[in-house]
């Protein structure tokens, strides 16, 4: 039997793990002869219902409305999967495979057969959100470094370090790893997951189960899958099917900070003469206007764009439930309107920093990114010198 499959006899029924490496031809063979060879009463797949149509729907990307993404809060989870989907495709370049060739195997296979198939996995965007939401301000920035790491390396990986993938001692030092850089991310992404796809594949219907995951999921859906039979653990993963709540500290800071400002700037005209206090606005719009529309300017956004970051930033910062990102970002999309071109290369072109400035999708995306972190440090740096004008007024 392969070292990939794995078969569990749990209370009568028998479920057969196959674990995939998701850039790998042995991987799509495979999961193809064991759905065969077993013909299974239900054929559980590591997929939610987002990505398996985004590998069944080779035109989803020609549906992608920017300007939408944005207005519901979604552009830096966009940039994330397309980072992520990018990072898995050049793996699979050199040996002619896709992301999800595994995955869209099974689900062919199943329905060739008439076999009842499953999607197990839980949605893309509660894991990204969740892995997001519960790490720390630093846990953030090793995350986004991660991510833009991979998004330019240009490291090769040969079909051998692929299918290496799959072992098991490979596997077990790749977690050792993850676990020790980015203990969060290992927990969202693989130790709830595993819970999760444990608990779907125990729902599947019938006795005889082939469930196709992902090859570092094995020990853990193996673990919960035994804990399940034997009553120790339950299925209801609810908890860990939500975007986890902001913390009292999470959801007072962010009004705390424009309060602040406010007050400071009404402190100015208090303490100051009138010219003072128009100095302190003058010099929030100043930090705050001139960096946003810097960022607009590096990312590579139009004239009216980089002047409306200028123009917007100073007064977005003071409303914590908005940001100038969202402003910049679909004035950007209006004025430079994304081409068919640029849906057709977007996942080729998120690989290289010439792509972002070169796709007016990615575009978007980073005038949305860089005026948004412009504004930030222009509160900050703005705020630090009001403080300043105003204990210099103090001192004299």
């Amino acid at each position: 039997m392969s070292q990939t499959r794995k078969v569990l006899e749990l209370n009568g029924r028998k479920i057969t793990l196959v674990g995939t490496a998701h850039v790998s031809k042995e991987s799509i063979e495979e999961v193809c002869s064991t759905i065969k060879e077993l013909n299974p009463d239900c054929v559980a797949v590591e997929l939610d219902e987002k990505r398996a149509d985004s590998i069944q729907n080779k035109e989803k990307y020609s549906q992608l409305d920017i300007v939408n993404v944005l207005k519901k809060n979604e552009g830096f989870l966009l940039l994330a999967n397309l980072v992520l989907a990018s990072y898995q495709r050049r793996m699979g370049l050199n040996i002619g495979v896709k992301p999800g060739d595994e995955m869209l195997a099974a689900l062919n296979t199943a329905k060739e057969m008439n076999i009842p198939f499953t999607l197990v996995d839980r949605p893309i965007q509660i894991t990204l959100r969740r892995a997001w939401g519960k790490n720390s301000l630093f846990g953030k920035c090793k995350l986004l470094s991660a991510l833009i790491a991979s998004a330019f390396s240009k490291e090769e990986i040969s079909e051998a370090d692929i299918e290496g993938l799959k072992n098991q001692n490979e596997m077990d030092s790749m977690m050792a790893e993850l676990a020790k850089y980015m203990p969060v991310i290992k927990q969202v992404l693989i130790d709830e997951r595993d819970q999760y796809l444990a608990s779907k594949i125990w729902e599947s219907k019938g006795n005889n189960i082939v469930a196709v995951l992902g090859a570092g999921h094995l020990p853990g859906v193996e673990a919960h899958l035994q804990k399940i039979a034997s009553q120790q653990e339950k299925t209801d993963v609810s908890e860990i099917s939500v975007i986890p709540k902001k913390s009292i500290a999470a959801r007072i800071i962010p009004w705390i900070i424009p309060a602040a400002i406010i007050a400071l700037l009404v402190l100015g005209f208090i303490h100051g003469d009138k010219d003072a206090g128009l100095d302190n606005i003058i010099t929030w719009i100043g930090w705050n206007g001139t960096l946003a529309a810097l960022g607009t300017l590096i990312a590579g956004g139009n004239i009216v764009t980089v002047f409306a970051a200028f123009v917007l930033a100073p007064i977005t910062s003071l409303c914590p439930v908005i940001g100038v990102g969202l402003f910049t970002g679909i004035i950007q999309a209006s004025i430079t309107k994304p081409k068919v071109t640029d849906i057709e290369t977007l996942q080729d072109d998120v690989a290289s920093l010439k792509g972002f400035y070169k796709n007016r999708i990615l575009k978007v995306l980073l005038v949305f990114i860089l005026s948004s972190l412009g504004s930030t440090a222009g509160t900050f740096i703005g705020g630090a010198d009001i403080i300043s004008n105003i204990t210099k007024n103090f001192n004299n």
